[in-house]
């Protein structure tokens, strides 16, 4: 018996599949305002199919479909700050989805969480929101910060 579903390629796929795309979407209306700023936007989803699982086989080969990733999310790039009289700059933001054997966790890196969720656990507009919010907040203060080193 299982308390809890597992990670498996299911699970997996709905996140790429499904919350991801909805998440870029709200990720999207948030950057309404700092789009415009820069030359360039690309808003992609990732995968690492590098990092093996404590204790797996060297030479399985790690994918969504084989349901062993350990991470996933959203990568944001902002090309090109344009700015009468600053020097040109580009900004890299990730959104880390951390996939644990039960459940997984959502944040900018592997040790700030915004969200904790079970795999068979669905999203809403809150969860879509919260998570939306706190990465632009990060996306708007890493930009003011670097735009203050400018100025010094």
């Amino acid at each position: 018996m299982q308390d809890s579903p597992l990670k498996d390629k299911v699970a997996l796929r709905k996140l790429y599949d499904s919350v991801l795309p909805e998440l870029a979407q709200h990720i999207h209306q948030h950057l309404a305002d700092v789009i415009p700023l820069f030359h360039d936007f690309k808003l992609e989803k990732l995968v690492d199919t590098w990092t093996r699982e404590p204790g797996s086989d060297a030479t399985t080969e790690i994918s969504l479909d084989k349901g062993n990733v350990n991470q996933m999310g959203l990568r944001l790039r902002l090309e090109g700050f344009q700015r009468v009289g600053a020097d040109n700059f580009d900004l890299t933001k990730d959104l880390l989805f951390k996939l644990d054997r039960n459940f997984y966790t959502i944040g900018p890196n592997q040790d700030n969480v915004w969200l904790e969720k079970e795999y068979l656990q669905s999203w809403d507009n809150a969860d879509y929101e919260l998570v939306a919010e706190k990465w632009t907040e990060q996306l708007i203060d890493d930009l003011t910060q670097r735009l203050e080193k400018l100025t010094l």
